[in-house]
Parts: structure tokens; C-alpha cells; sequence
């Protein structure tokens, strides 16, 4: 079995994922869009937080433990989404907020003449 030259993959030639994902429509793609961001927001930013605040304020102490890792840290910003602490959902909803941002920037830069 032999690998297809780039010139003969048939991938490329239907467009591949990228163009799968631009033919769904506008609903789908804003819906998918705003998932990632939503993902980002509560399993990515408390791990940059982690790491941003352990290499400037030192390591997070989690009860008895002074060195915990960045699973308690997520553990606990999980734990703070589930009782509804509204500093935990700013977080876990600011990379959805910043891109409907970015969109509603983009529109209005659009509409100018």
C-alpha cells in the first residue's frame, strides 16, 4: 500500500475539513464555534491561570497540600461553576464573550463605509 502524492489526494481535492466545516451553515458553525470557546473557557484558562499565577505568585496550596497541581486547581474552579460563584463563570465564559466581541466588532467595522 502506497502513500497518495499530495497532488493525487483525493482530501485535498474535495475540499477536505476545512471546506466540510464552511459548507455547514451559519447556525452549526456559530453553535460549534461558541462550544470551543466554552471548552476553552473552563478547561483551558483555569490551566493558563495556573500556570501564570505559579511562575508569579508561587505554587497553589490546595487544603494540606502546599504543592498542588493544576488538576486541584481545575477541580476547584469546576467545584466553584457547580455552586454558581459568578467570578468562576466570568472566567469560564470569557473566551466566548471576547469572540462575540470580536464579532460584533468585525460587523460593525464591516458596516462602515
Amino acid at each position: 500500500m502506497s502513500i497518495p502524492e499530495p497532488d493525487t489526494d483525493p482530501e485535498l481535492h474535495n475540499g477536505g475539513p476545512v471546506s466540510a466545516y464552511r459548507q455547514l451553515p451559519r447556525a452549526r458553525r456559530t453553535a460549534l464555534q461558541l462550544l470551543v470557546a466554552l471548552i476553552c473557557g473552563v478547561l483551558l484558562m483555569p490551566l493558563v491561570i495556573w500556570l501564570v499565577g505559579s511562575r508569579i505568585l508561587g505554587p497553589y496550596t490546595h487544603a494540606q497540600n502546599p504543592h498542588a497541581g493544576p488538576l486541584a486547581l481545575l477541580a476547584d474552579f469546576l467545584g466553584g461553576l457547580a455552586h454558581g460563584a459568578p467570578v468562576y463563570w466570568v472566567v469560564a465564559l470569557g473566551p466566548a464573550l471576547l469572540w462575540l466581541l470580536g464579532r460584533l466588532g468585525r460587523r460593525i467595522w464591516r458596516s462602515l463605509p
